[in-house]
Parts: C-alpha cells; structure tokens; sequence
C-alpha cells in the first residue's frame, strides 16, 4: 500500500498537465460529491472535459495498478467513511455539453437529468418528463436506466456512446444494443463508459409536457422524503412487490442508527438526517434486508451502489 501511495502523489503531475491544475483536486471528501453526503477523501477527484482525457487517465491507471471509479452526480452511491484508495473520474463539472437539433438531443455524460428534461420542455419535445425529478446525470442513468412513472431511459434513448476500457476503442452502441432492462444494461457488465447518449424524442405541446413535469414534481414533493439526503429509493423493486410497502409492513418506518433512517413519509427510502455516516447508512440497509427477509421472505437489494476503500 505504501508503494502505491507514493507512485500515485507521483501522478499529480501528469494529472494536471493533461487536465489542468484545476482540474485535479486530491485527497477531496466524497461527502462533496455524493447526495447522501457521506463518505472520507478520495487519492485523487479528476474533472475531464472528454474521452480522449478519460482514456488516457484509465490507461495510466492500468499501468500503474490503482484503481478508479467513474462518477456523475453521485445520486445512487456510497462512499467507504475511510475514502476511496485511487482516482475518481467525476464528469458532471466538464463533460456537460447538450445540442438539441429538431426532436433529438445529444447530450454528454456529465448532463443531468434536470437540465435535459428542461432543453426537451424548451424544443417542445416530449418524452422526458419522467426524468424532470431525477438528480442523476446522463452518465449514469444509461448505466443504470433510470426511469420514474411509467417511462425510462430504453424508451426515448437512441444510440450511446462508450469507451471500451479492453479494447480502448470508442464505441456507439444502438437501443437494442444496450439490453436496457430495469436499472440495467450491457454497460454494467461490459468495461464500458458511457461519454454521450442521443435521445430521439417526439413533438408535443409545451403547456401539456409542463403540466405533467410540474404533476410528477409535486407528487414527488408530497410522498418523498426531499428535505433530507438520500440516493432516492435505496431498493429494488422485487418482482411482485414494492420496496417501500413491505419495508412499512415490516413495521421499520423510522428504524435508525444514529442520523440514518428509514423515512417516516417513505419506507422506500434509508435517509441521512444530519450526520450520519456511511457505516450508519449501512446498517439500517442489512437490518431492513434482514427484517424483510426473515417476516415477508423476500430479499431486497439495494438499488444504491456501495463503493469500498
């Protein structure tokens, strides 16, 4: 570990020679970057501005052994309380660039959901409403295929665009291609990153395509638990079932260790309501899984991902 750590402070250099100096924060807190808030200092926080940059961090880390993480809004993670031991490539401050032409729109990874949802009401388009409330980025809701009320990212995505960490080849792969099922795709299994994703949408009239953003919004506002952080709903939904109603039968609406809880307005959610930590977060998770598991026989899993030291 000791090796490690002096060839990676070796690497500054050449991190801020290829991004530039501002571009490369080190030992920065994950807790920054991440919508539950939690989680130590990881090596080494890179803002690349495009793929050519990506590659070439990853090449360097292949060389070297350390390890990295690609990271947007940090909407649907956790971070170790201990840090991240290597580099997180973040592309939600630089790779953010989004053209609407007529009813597509093409956007970088590093674009949220909000902002695309909003150029989609601007062009008249429908099709994204669903994604309005949403806080991930493009990134990673085609990874994940994020969708809400009924739509989902597989309806409306066109093409993606990927590097092929084995290969190093840019790739763009089409809809079926990408075998976009519930939060998953071909990206989760493959050493793929996703860079860019083309959006073909439809034509619709901008009052009716608010009114049904602004209604999901406020049935967002009135069932879940916003004023706190969180990742949004911490579980699956298993098949059958809903998370959120089996974890309230169960009796664990407002479970907690120390400032982690299930929501008292949604038992779908595990939130943070002032300081707790990653470890805490944790916690409630096993207990809630264990709970369920053991009154209702059925395992939960959680939707959030659980990024170790």
């Amino acid at each position: 570990m000791d090796n490690i750590k002096v060839e990676i402070k070796e690497l500054k250099k050449y991190f801020e020679d290829l991004l530039g100096p501002e571009n490369v924060k080190t030992n920065e807190p994950m807790s920054k970057h991440t919508t539950f808030k939690t989680g130590g200092p990881a090596w080494y926080y890179l803002t690349p501005e495009n793929g050519e940059q990506i590659a070439k961090i990853i090449d360097l880390c292949n060389k070297t052994g350390v390890k990295y993480h690609m990271h947007g809004n940090g909407s649907n993670v956790l971070f170790d309380d201990e840090g991240y031991d290597g580099v997180i490539i973040a592309t939600c401050d630089n790779m953010t660039e989004l053209i609407r032409d007529n009813n597509v729109l093409v956007a970088g990874a590093g674009v949220t959901l909000a902002r695309l949802a909003k150029e989609a009401l601007d062009g008249e388009l429908t099709g994204l409403e669903f994604a309005s409330g949403i806080p991930g980025t493009v990134g990673g809701a085609v990874v994940m295929n994020a969708g809400a009320y009924g739509g989902e990212i597989r309806h409306v995505i066109v093409t993606a665009t990927v590097y092929d960490c084995e290969s190093k080849e840019v790739k763009i792969l089409g809809n079926k291609e990408l075998c976009l099922e519930y939060r998953k795709s071909i990206i989760m299994e493959k050493p793929y990153i996703v860079l860019e994703a083309c959006f073909e949408l439809c034509h619709g009239d901008k009052e009716d395509i608010k009114e049904t953003m602004n209604d999901y919004n406020s049935r967002r506002r009135e069932k879940q638990p916003l004023n706190y952080a969180s990742a949004g709903s911490t579980f699956k939904r298993p098949e059958g079932y809903f998370a959120g109603a089996l974890i309230e039968e169960c009796g664990l609406k407002g479970y907690r260790v120390n400032d982690a809880m299930v929501s008292e307005k949604h038992a779908g959610f595990v939130v943070n309501t002032g300081n707790a930590t990653t470890k805490d977060i944790l916690e409630v998770i096993k207990h809630v899984q264990e709970m369920v598991y053991e009154i209702k026989k059925v395992k939960l899993e959680p939707e959030v991902r659980i990024i170790k030291k």
